[in-house]
């Protein structure tokens, strides 16, 4: 029988308050899905909160590793790997948001 320990640190409690708040689900929705990503711009905009608030300052190069020994399984859902989140993602999402309007209500209904 094997063991696997994973840490969630307080990034357990925020993952969940952004599944209640429905953040991942909003963005998805107005910024749509790329079949050809993996990870849909809910989520990864999710993993850049969850970085943010990691208490890291870190470049963009390096957001991968942040998750690295992390569960993500329990904060981003179990296909996501951390090689998923790397810098050319979290960049094309970033320019969407951009393109969205960051002054337009994102997530209000």
């Amino acid at each position: 029988m094997s063991i696997e320990v994973s840490n969630v640190d307080h990034l357990g409690l925020v993952a969940g308050i952004i599944d209640d708040i429905g953040i991942v689900e909003k963005i998805n929705q107005r910024l749509g899905n790329d079949k050809q990503e993996r990870i849909t711009a809910g989520l990864v905009v999710k993993a850049m909160i969850l970085n943010g608030l990691g208490l890291v300052s870190s470049p963009l190069y390096m957001f991968s590793g942040f998750f690295e020994g992390k569960a993500l399984k329990h904060l981003l859902g179990s296909f996501i790997e951390a090689q998923h989140l790397n810098d050319d993602r979290l960049g094309r999402i970033l320019d969407e948001l951009y393109k969205y309007g960051l002054s337009i209500p994102l997530l209000s209904l």
